[in-house]
């Protein structure tokens, strides 16, 4: 694609993850980890890794979806549940976009089919921290219900700067609704 257009959104499915996907998330992982901003990870961590996470998170029933332009994933929203059963109500929620695909949409696609699955799967609240200085995202996840819980600071250094974080949490109401 050349610097001057823009994707065609027309043609992003959002689908469940599965093990043919592995290979293009870790590419679309580590490219958004790269970037140094947005993640608490700075590269994506190595092939069989990921490959175990993904299928992890499958075997669990945890709600996993990628953005996909034909074979290629060019996002992704996940929530892991917490491992202790005393939280096992709660997950947390991960996602990244790939650069030429922000800002048109796609973020609250993922998070609206994400959040509804795990909705299903009895998930009563959703967590995540976000880099105080990602305002895009703060303002998404504002939209979506998440609200503000607290600041954590110093909660990354990244080339020896450190970044405050900001805790959001989204709870769906005692009955399972939103």
């Amino acid at each position: 694609m050349d610097a001057g257009s823009s994707p065609d959104m027309s043609d992003i499915r959002i689908e469940p993850i599965a093990a043919a996907h592995i290979d293009s998330f870790h590419r679309a992982l580590d490219t958004v980890a790269r970037e140094k901003k947005y993640l608490s990870m700075l590269e994506a961590t190595p092939l069989p890794q990921t490959r175990e996470f993904v299928m992890g998170m499958i075997a669990k029933g945890n709600p996993q979806f990628v953005a996909l332009i034909g074979d290629e994933v060019v996002g992704w929203c996940d929530i892991s549940r917490h491992f202790f059963p005393s939280h096992a109500h709660r997950g947390n929620l991960g996602m990244g976009i790939l650069p030429a695909y922000r800002g048109r949409g796609l973020g609250r696609k993922l998070m609206e089919t994400t959040l509804s699955a795990a909705q299903q799967t009895g998930f009563a609240r959703v967590e995540l921290d976000v880099y105080e200085d990602n305002s895009r995202a703060i303002a998404l996840y504002e939209k979506m219900g998440f609200v503000r819980e607290g600041i954590i600071r110093r909660a990354a250094r990244i080339d020896g700067r450190f970044i405050d974080a900001i805790g959001m949490s989204f709870l769906f109401d005692e009955d399972g609704s939103a």
